[in-house]
Order: structure tokens, then sequence, then C-alpha cells
């Protein structure tokens, strides 16, 4: 559980612990429920890695083998599912993953996780929910704004590193989908917004961090 604990701090916190052991070698001694959580902890090792493929891959795997249901830990697996699709340019699959994890959430309101993933998740809360469930999508938005503070009052003191931090949830999604080399027409295409829309935003992103094109927004966004 130690070891699980610490892997999880440095790869969900980016905190700077050392070296620890593979959580590989112990999954095994974890109750069945954790070892989920463990599953999802190594397939967020390898989505910072960009190990896409493979992460995608430890997430079908965990939900594939599973026999019971655990809630909260497969909506995240889901997500995580989704984040990886989202970066192998597999639209379709990964509205599959974050839609299983919509309606696992909805019913019991467990959608603090989809507020948390909001970022990384590119656009898919907005293309999934916003029009369907509005009154939902807004409660997602405020956790998102309440979990991005607290994660920077973690992140930036731990790491000496500072988060772009002034940008809207619309703003840090379209920003993360230009860094992943999309063109400003399947931004429009995938959030359902104009082209003119996207580089309205695009040019509020740039004023904001005070650079001038989509390279520098490396230094902010994928970092």
């Amino acid at each position: 559980m130690s070891v699980f604990v610490a892997v999880a701090a440095q790869t969900l916190l980016h905190l700077p612990l050392g070296k620890i052991p593979s959580l590989k070698n112990y999954l095994t001694e974890l109750p069945v429920g954790m070892r989920l959580w463990g599953c999802y902890v190594l397939a967020h090792e390898s989505y910072l890695k960009q190990e896409y493929e493979k992460s995608l891959g430890i997430i079908e795997t965990c939900l594939t083998l599973t026999t019971k249901t655990y809630p909260i830990t497969m909506i995240y697996l889901n997500l995580m599912g989704a984040m990886d699709a989202m970066n192998l340019r597999k639209e379709d699959i990964a509205k599959k993953y974050f839609m299983d994890a919509w309606l696992m959430a909805k019913p019991d309101s467990l959608i603090e996780g989809i507020g948390e993933h909001h970022g990384l998740l590119q656009g898919l809360i907005e293309t999934c929910i916003r029009n369907d469930y509005p009154e939902d999508y807004q409660k997602i938005i405020q956790i998102t704004y309440q979990f991005s503070y607290g994660w920077r009052r973690i992140h930036n003191p731990a790491t000496d590193e500072n988060i772009a931090d002034n940008l809207t949830t619309m703003e840090f999604t379209i920003a993360m989908l230009a860094n992943r080399g999309w063109t400003n027409t399947e931004i429009a295409s995938h959030l359902n917004i104009t082209v003119r829309t996207v580089k309205q935003h695009l040019s509020s992103i740039f004023n904001k961090l005070n650079i001038c094109n989509r390279r520098q927004l490396q230094i902010y966004m994928l970092k």
C-alpha cells in the first residue's frame, strides 16, 4: 500500500519523491478494487510518457477482465481510456469511453472525476454532454475550476513550475487541442463551434499568456 500511495503521488501529483519500486510488482498484494486503482495509476504513468497505446491497452485489459462493478474506479479508468483515444486521434472510441464513464457517473452524481480530467479530455465534455445535460455541464465546469485552484496550490510549490491558470475551461481545451496538432477547422468541428470562434479563443489565449504562436504554447500546455 505504501508503494501504491507513493507511485500515485509521484504520477498524479508530480511530486518529486525520488526512486520508488515498480508498482507492477505489488499489484497482486492489493485488494481487487485497489488493483484497479493501481492499473489506473500505471495507465496514467504511460500516458505521461506519451505511450498512449500502452496506456489504452492497460485500460482495455482491466475493464475486460473485471467481473465486479467498482463504479468510481471504473469511471476513472474509462476517462483514462478516453484521454488515450483522443491523443491517438480515435475520436469515436474516445467518445465511447467518455460516455461509459458519464452514464456510470450521472445516476449517483459521481461527476468529480470528470471535472478533474477536464483539460485532458480535450473537449469531450463539451462535445458529449454540454447540450444534452446543460445543468450537469455547469456543475462539472465549477468542479474543474475548484480542482484547478487546488491543483496549482500543490503543484507549483512542489515542482517550482507555474501552470497556466488564467485560461477559461474552453480556452484550456482549445490550447490543448492546438498543441496536439489539431487545425482550427478540426477544433471547430470537434467542439461544434465556428472557425472564427476558435481563432478568437486562440487570440485570447496568446494575449493572456503573452505569447505569439502555437509553438510557444508548449511551454505552458505540454510541459
